[in-house]
């Protein structure tokens, strides 16, 4: 089983992710993890990579599809995996389909974790008074909040046209959207 789990940032999704991997078995595939690993092995894509960011680039589609590529190959035995931070795009959603299918792969579940912005911009901004985390700025979080709103926006009717769109509430308590999540994979199994 090959899912992606969409929702904005602080929606719950590494924390549903960790539940998959301990439960299922699941590889995460998170594109930020990836880059820093990258980042940090040395090989020649790592230092593509280094190069990239550190002249303040943003790295490719190309570049994070060979990454995803790598760790399918690392991962060959795994029972399905987790794509996490991608795609955010149409075109990221179709660049991942490719390279699924060259390996008789595909995407059979997409998890949209629904939230009510209003609750989640309150629910950072405690946190960020509480733990003083920089990325729970109030003014930082509603930047990537309308970011992930622009991009991936378009996705849901891409996956949605297909049948493999599930929508949670991500609002439940963890264990709730831990159930839902659930519900959602066996009704695509």
């Amino acid at each position: 089983m090959n899912l992606i789990l969409f929702g904005p940032p602080a929606a719950g999704k590494g924390t549903q992710a960790k539940r998959l991997v301990e439960e299922h078995g699941y590889v995460q595939l998170s594109t930020g993890d990836m880059l820093r690993a990258a980042r940090a092995s040395g090989s020649e894509l790592g230092n593509r990579v280094a190069r990239i960011m550190d002249e303040g680039g943003l790295v490719s589609d190309d570049i994070v599809i060979d990454l995803i590529d790598e760790q399918l190959a690392n991962h060959k035995d795994a029972p399905g995996f987790i794509f996490d931070g991608f795609p955010r795009t149409v075109g990221q959603a179709q660049a991942l389909d490719n390279l699924l299918q060259s390996r008789g792969m595909q995407v059979d579940c997409v998890i949209r974790l629904v939230v009510d912005e209003t609750q989640l911009i309150q629910r950072v901004t405690k946190r960020f008074e509480e733990e003083g985390r920089k990325d729970d700025n109030p003014d930082t979080f509603a930047a990537r909040l309308e970011k992930y709103n622009q991009d991936t926006a378009p996705l849901l009717p891409f996956y949605a046209e297909r049948g493999i769109l599930r929508e949670v509430d991500g609002m439940a308590s963890i264990e709730e959207v831990t159930n839902g999540v659930e519900k959602a994979l066996k009704e695509t199994a």
